[in-house]
């Protein structure tokens, strides 16, 4: 409990009788790498990138997706009706409770968030991962959802650009949300077959299941700076072969090194660079350089 939120101030407020107002509790947010306090607003100006140590914070699936299309314009994919608890499954606290307190913090019926808009003019369906829904883990609705986006890329004739992040797989749906990833897979193959480019940028964190299927099948793959990009985590790989891991082990400048990933880009640059490589995978003209009218005296010097 903190003591001065929960019983300081709505004593304050009730003797200065004043409503006690609702205070968002993350108007400054705590840089991971050097402890600087950057404030909120700053910080989503800067698309969630701390702007003195351009440490990459998790950025919502919306803003994300706002900031990748031209002008924030885009299509929002329908989430597909699936089935909501089917092993009727509990812990602590119930499963179908826990997807009703995600979808009130997140404003999403599950983890997964499509749109079909244009980036740099280039026409394509991006799919991005809520991590802030139950870790953006993999289960029915999401595998589903991934499915369809796929479907809807290959119907558009367009590129497909995957944005994960996750824990992997969604515990509360057991070998249901194992079977997502083959399933992901073959419509990774689909659009391959298609003969339609599909790009991941991996962010922080790119984990477990998701990692072992669509994640990492990409024609190229980018990563934002500094994520942690796995299957297993270090500390459990450590636990298991008892051998301290290398400084950096399973970040995205890691594994850049060592030919797991194509690019490191940091996301202000992200739209263009996927523009840049989508036109150069689907044989489309670069962006012309504009056509200035020559002067007589330019036409005579030219002579």
């Amino acid at each position: 409990m903190n003591w001065i939120t929960n019983y300081v101030r709505p004593k304050i407020n009730s003797m200065l009788g004043r409503p006690d107002r609702d205070v968002p509790e993350n108007l400054w947010i705590k840089c991971p790498e050097t402890g600087e306090m950057v404030f909120h607003r700053d910080l989503e100006e800067n698309k969630w990138v701390i702007p003195a140590s351009g440490y990459h914070m998790k950025m919502p699936a919306k803003a994300r997706l706002k900031d990748l299309f031209d002008d924030g314009v885009f299509e929002s994919l329908q989430q597909p009706k699936v089935a909501q608890d089917p092993l009727k499954f509990r812990d602590s606290k119930k499963y179908i409770d826990r997807l009703k307190d995600s979808r009130i913090k997140t404003d999403l019926e599950d983890t997964i968030l499509a749109g079909v808009g244009k980036v740099r003019g280039v026409k394509l369906v991006a799919v991005v991962h809520e991590f802030s829904f139950m870790g953006g883990s993999l289960g029915i609705a999401a595998g589903e959802a991934i499915i369809k986006a796929f479907e809807r890329a290959i119907a558009e004739k367009c590129p497909l650009v995957m944005f994960p992040a996750s824990g992997g797989a969604r515990m509360q749906e057991g070998i249901l949300s194992l079977m997502q990833l083959p399933r992901t897979t073959v419509a990774v193959e689909m659009l391959k077959e298609a003969g339609l480019p599909y790009i991941v940028v991996l962010t922080n964190p790119t984990t477990g299941g998701v990692t072992a299927s669509y994640a990492m099948l990409g024609d190229i793959h980018l990563a934002e700076p500094g994520a942690e990009i796995c299957f297993a985590g270090k500390r459990v790989i450590e636990q298991t072969i008892r051998e301290k891991l290398p400084e950096g082990f399973q970040t995205s400048e890691y594994l850049l090194e060592h030919g797991m990933v194509d690019m490191v880009v940091k996301r202000h640059d992200i739209p263009a660079t996927l523009a840049r490589l989508l036109k150069i995978l689907m044989k489309k003209p670069a962006a012309s350089a504009p056509v200035v009218e020559k002067t007589a005296a330019v036409a005579i010097a030219a002579q």
